[in-house]
């Protein structure tokens, strides 16, 4: 893929985060696992530079290689080289289209990678265009949607869509006890703004 595509493509994701737009409004109920969307892409079970170089020589072997692409975005961007992560998602991310078993994945781990980076509208973002990508109503979604209009600011959203988790499994969300169980790959602070949300859904949760 020229160098040309992988600057437009980023582009255009850019774009599309900032303008993060309206979300719809949260469903009844969210009972599918999607799991197909929240699976970590892992292509090398090495770590460190042995796992750099075995993810080269993947994309080596196959530029198409998107499990490879995405592992490695994730490991620039979380070692401190997010330009690099960018542009390999960017690069993935132009490979695929909606029905693609790999779209999914790729923009939920994108927008997590956003979002530990402090750029939580381009999280939102890419967490947007999986709510509106398929009709799934995904476990997932009304936590991370909230944890993510939260951070932004948004605040009697993030506490529609905290309602639309309680309403789901009311035993597991009407309450902070069970995020560490709930919520493991998540880290402390992020379980502790979903508290924040928790609490301003307890002061006044919706009708």
């Amino acid at each position: 893929m020229s160098v040309k595509t992988v600057v437009l493509t980023a582009c255009l994701l850019w774009a599309g985060s900032v303008s993060a737009q309206s979300l719809p409004k949260p469903a009844e109920f969210y009972f599918d696992t999607d799991a197909t969307a929240t699976q970590a892409l892992v292509a090398t079970d090495k770590s460190g530079d042995a796992a750099v170089q075995d993810l080269l020589k993947a994309m080596e072997r196959d530029p198409r290689d998107l499990v490879a692409t995405a592992h490695l975005a994730r490991i620039a961007m979380q070692g401190g080289r997010e330009q690099l992560g960018r542009e390999l998602y960017s690069r993935a991310l132009s490979q695929v289209d909606a029905g693609n078993r790999y779209y999914r994945p790729v923009l939920w781990n994108f927008g997590w990678d956003l979002y530990r980076l402090g750029h939580h509208e381009e999280a939102l973002a890419q967490w947007r265009t999986l709510v509106l990508s398929r009709g799934v109503n995904g476990g997932w979604m009304p936590q991370t949607l909230a944890l993510a209009l939260w951070s932004v600011d948004r605040r009697d959203e993030a506490v529609e869509w905290y309602a639309a988790a309680v309403r789901t499994e009311p035993q597991d969300w009407s309450t902070t006890d069970r995020y560490e169980a709930l919520l493991p790959g998540w880290s402390e602070d992020e379980r502790a703004r979903l508290a924040e949300v928790h609490a301003a859904w307890v002061a006044n949760p919706p009708s």
